[in-house]
Order: C-alpha cells, then sequence, then structure tokens
C-alpha cells in the first residue's frame, strides 16, 4: 500500500520548514511525539478545519491516495475514516472499500479533539496510539498541539518508527498550519556552549520546569 511504503521510507527524512516537532519520551515498547503550530485563525476556524482532514492531510499518507477520500465525524464514537474508490472494470463486478484510521473517544468544541487507533503501519500492530489535539488561544493567534502516545507490541525498532511518526505528524500540523495560515517560526538552531563550560545536563533542564502535560493544558482549558 502507498501508505505503508511512504510512511516507513521517505517519512524518515527531515520535514523542510517543519513545525515545533520531538520524540518527548521513548521506551522499549513506545513512544510520544509532540507537535505544535501557532495560526493565523480562531479556534472555531481552527476546529472546522481539523474536522475536515481532506483539506490539509497529506495525499501521500493515505491509502487511497487521495485526502479527498478522509471524513471525520467528531463525536464519541465518530470514525476518521477513509473511502477506497470503487476500481471500476467493465469484466467484473467491483466493489468500493474503506479504512478506519483512529476513532474519536473525545470531541470537546474549540477546544480538543482526541482520538484512537495505529496510523500507516501501526494499523497492522497490536500496538494502540492515542491521538491528542489541543487547541487554545495564544499571543497572535490559535495555538494547535499534536500529542501521539504509542504503546505496546510492534514488530517496528521504537527509535526508527518514532522517528517516522513524528515526521509524518509533523506533516500533517503543517498541513493544517499552511491551510489556516500559520504565524509563528520553526525553533532556532541552539547557540553552542561556549567551550569552557560543561553542557547542561538533562537533569539541570529537568529541575527547571517541564511544559504541562496535554491532560493538565485540556483541564485548564476547559476551566476557562
Amino acid at each position: 500500500m502507498k501508505f505503508l511504503t511512504v510512511f516507513t521510507g521517505a517519512a524518515l527524512l527531515a520535514v523542510s520548514g517543519a513545525a515545533q516537532a520531538e520524540v518527548v519520551a521513548s521506551s522499549d515498547d513506545g513512544f510520544v511525539t509532540r507537535d505544535s503550530a501557532v495560526v493565523d485563525a480562531t479556534p472555531m476556524e481552527v476546529w472546522l478545519a481539523l474536522i475536515s482532514p481532506g483539506k490539509w492531510w497529506n495525499d501521500a499518507h493515505t491509502w487511497s491516495g487521495d485526502a479527498a477520500n478522509m471524513t471525520l465525524k467528531p463525536q464519541a464514537g465518530g470514525c476518521f475514516c477513509e473511502r477506497i474508490p470503487e476500481d471500476v472494470d467493465v469484466d467484473r463486478v467491483t466493489l468500493e472499500g474503506s479504512v478506519e484510521h483512529m476513532r474519536v473517544v473525545q470531541a470537546f468544541p474549540e477546544r480538543a479533539l482526541r482520538m484512537r487507533g495505529g496510523l500507516g503501519p501501526l494499523q497492522s500492530e497490536p500496538a494502540s496510539g492515542v491521538l491528542t489535539v489541543v487547541i487554545s488561544e495564544a499571543e497572535n493567534g490559535t495555538q494547535v498541539v499534536f500529542e501521539y502516545v504509542v504503546g505496546g507490541f510492534m514488530r517496528y525498532e521504537v527509535p526508527v518508527i518514532s522517528a517516522a511518526v513524528d515526521g509524518v505528524m509533523t506533516q500533517q500540523l503543517n498541513g493544517l498550519a499552511e491551510l489556516l495560515g500559520r504565524v509563528d517560526m520553526p525553533a532556532e538552531e541552539p547557540t553552542p556552549e561556549p567551550e569552557d563550560q560543561p553542557a547542561e545536563s538533562g537533569e539541570d533542564r529537568a529541575d527547571e520546569g517541564e511544559e504541562p502535560t496535554l491532560e493538565e493544558a485540556i483541564d485548564a482549558l476547559a476551566d476557562n
């Protein structure tokens, strides 16, 4: 399938002009990717675009080759699905097919959308994935955060598949951001540390405080 081939191959390449992307956690049996962008749109405009994946999802990461075949029903139990058009052949009876990419478990209009499912090659694995999208007001627009948590047995090396998944999720968020008008810029390259000073350790950075989790962000948004 085209989705599988592109996802596991070309997705390993760096995405030019990517959103702020990172594999933020990884273990022997799972990983977490997080991507964010700020767009020149209201939360309502972001929500309406988000639930219309045919307008921004990358064609290369579909089973049919055309994102226009994708739909998303924004309510609990709703399907993020794709129609596989009938391959018409006058010499035989042909049928239309379909794919379920994910299933909605939470729809909070203008604030958050959460879906469960294994995207791309993960669909064939017993590992499960949860995609949480958080929408919040920002100083110069609206911030959109994609966080995808994957865990369980899979026939892929975690460092390889996590980088591939992060690259593809970044492409999708970039598509949404470009549709709405992106206003933030990719992160600047870090300034090299002076040679006479030791590099800051991971523990030191952790002591300075971490970003709130997506759960905390959703709770905070719901309280407003």
